[in-house]
């Protein structure tokens, strides 16, 4: 597994991100299944987790404890602020402490931050704040989460340099936001992307290829491809338009063998240099797809593979994306 290197750590670029622990709408299982499950992505080498959605936080904790100390597992969460704040120094070090309560650990690994309302500038007094608790050890490394490109680069000026390692946004052949402007800032500063969407909730897989276009408002769906086909429908393009690059994406993974659609979409991701790792969505105990993702990295896409893919979103909607719907993030705002 190809790895790189996150402030102090060095980490697989594929993590695991529990965001479905958030609903039973993603299906659910036992605790004890989801902490063997974790250790099973461990023993493949998926040796970082991501996110603090309902009992992520709890359940992680709980499996991290079974490791020894020479045995680094990385675990990523959040603290987010939607509402008006005045982050004094207590709120910021008391939102911390709830993080490490609920993970039972003496410090965060990496905290990402965000922040809802751009206007309210205090989101650079909340990050010194959580400076000062990293220079006090109960902090690693600090992250962003949905910050846009022109707030990373004042943030990441304003901290210094170094200060910043991440920012977690979404990327991927649908949503190529990123290349416009974050990208230059992660150069500029030396911060990582931690990517998610990156399989459009699964619809950039092989069970998609050559299927009928689904209701919107199916019971069947989950709220990631809920969230997903729209942007691909509305945003993107049309899902004729989506069935061409699927089945492009397709001939690519013949030409490389034993590897699947969703290898090449995380395998395109992967390749641009300012992104770090991709985070993906596992049910743990449900459903997962180790094995397959593994798979990524063992080739390498060619010229004319990507020569074949831009031909496709050439068509698409995709490079108006930072205009229709606005920076990294802003689908949040």
């Amino acid at each position: 597994m190809e790895t790189f290197q996150l402030g102090p750590f060095t980490v697989p670029r594929l993590w695991t991100g529990l965001w479905q622990l958030s609903s039973n709408a993603w299906g659910t299982a036992p605790a004890p299944k989801i902490r063997r499950e974790m250790a099973r992505h461990v023993e493949l080498g998926y040796t970082a987790f991501a996110d603090h959605y309902g009992s992520a936080e709890i359940l992680f904790g709980q499996f991290q404890k079974t490791f020894p100390p020479s045995q680094k597992v990385v675990g990523a969460t959040k603290w987010c602020v939607f509402r008006p704040t005045q982050p004094s120094r207590q709120l910021v070090e008391a939102a911390v402490r709830e993080r490490m309560n609920r993970m039972g650990t003496q410090s965060v690994d990496l905290l990402q931050f965000h922040w809802q309302d751009y206007s309210d500038h205090e989101y650079i007094t909340a990050l010194r704040h959580l400076q000062d608790l990293q220079q006090e050890g109960l902090i690693t490394a600090i992250g962003l989460c949905n910050f846009d490109s022109i707030r990373s680069d004042e943030i990441c000026t304003q901290l210094g340099p170094g200060s910043i390692v991440s920012n977690q946004v979404q990327f991927s052949l649908i949503d190529t936001r990123p290349l416009h402007g974050m990208a230059s800032v992660c150069e500029k500063h030396g911060m990582k992307l931690l990517t998610y969407g990156t399989l459009c909730g699964g619809f950039l897989s092989d069970r998609w290829l050559h299927k009928p276009e689904p209701d919107l408002y199916a019971g069947n769906l989950t709220p990631s491809q809920r969230k997903y086909l729209d942007i691909i429908l509305r945003a993107w393009g049309n899902w004729d338009l989506f069935q061409e690059l699927l089945a492009v994406l397709r001939e690519i993974a013949d030409r490389h063998g034993r590897v699947s659609i969703a290898n090449i979409a995380t395998r395109w991701v992967l390749d641009h240099p300012f992104v770090g790792a991709v985070l993906v969505g596992s049910r743990l105990g449900v459903s997962e797809h180790t094995d397959d993702n593994q798979k990524v990295f063992g080739f390498a896409l060619s010229a004319k593979d990507n020569a074949e893919i831009e031909a496709v979103l050439e068509q698409s909607n995709g490079r108006r994306m930072i205009t229709s719907i606005g920076d990294c993030g802003a689908e949040y705002r």
